[in-house]
């Protein structure tokens, strides 16, 4: 079994930010989110690059505060009404090489006091992606439905995200796969514990997960046209 990473510390950090959002308090108590949240984190990601690599050698496990894996803590309020600064979630996103940003296929890690899931898949991918996504299941709904109708799949993920209200451009409402034709996320979650997530297996319960979730990603990986 492997060390423990997250602790109760790291939630109640998440829980105290969430209730304390503004940049004097976040200042005094950065060397606790340093501590019980952001290095924890890179050591995960860092120790997840070996099983990773087992997975698929085209995803990266990129231990790095800034431009790596992990998520920043400071909030885009530019285009946001919202404008507290914090995220009061730490999300750690194990990316496709051939992305450069969240859309991109990947392995998701998101932790939040009462919310931890565990996603895959391709969140809002751009235009030319999610026009090949709905092509290829089009073309070979079978291929599509494998993916992500498995037995073992569906046991442990549910698909997830948004859709379109009408059929998309192309495409018949009658269709027999519209429900996901008119998907715009294709991704599939699984809800963790806090337990789980602080306990010493952590590890390889999420590399246990991440191997349950690769005939989806590696669909998506072909419907898109990137190695898997």
């Amino acid at each position: 079994m492997t060390a423990a990473y997250f602790t109760p510390r790291t939630f109640s950090f998440l829980s105290e930010l969430a209730a304390n959002n503004h940049r004097e308090w976040f200042l005094a108590n950065k060397s606790r989110y340093e501590a019980d949240v952001r290095d924890p984190a890179l050591r995960f990601i860092s120790d997840f690059s070996a099983p990773l690599e087992r997975i698929s050698p085209h995803f990266l496990a990129v231990p790095r505060a800034n431009g790596g894996s992990l998520f920043r803590i400071y909030r885009d309020t530019r285009f946001s009404k919202e404008k507290t600064p914090y995220k009061t979630h730490t999300g750690i996103q194990f990316r496709h090489e051939a992305g450069r940003d969240a859309h991109a296929p990947g392995f998701y890690l998101h932790l939040q006091p009462g919310r931890c899931f565990m996603g895959c898949g391709s969140w809002r991918p751009g235009g030319p992606a999610l026009r090949q996504i709905r092509e290829a299941i089009d073309e070979d709904p079978q291929a599509w439905k494998r993916a992500s109708r498995g037995a073992a799949f569906r046991r442990t993920f549910a698909l997830s995200g948004d859709s379109l209200v009408r059929a998309p451009q192309g495409f018949s409402i009658d269709h027999p796969l519209i429900r996901d034709l008119r998907r715009k996320d294709f991704i599939a979650v699984v809800q963790l514990s806090e337990d789980d997530v602080v306990s010493g297996g952590f590890l390889d319960r999420f590399a246990t997960l991440c191997r349950t979730a690769a005939p989806f990603q590696r669909w998506l990986c072909r419907a898109t046209g990137v190695s898997y």
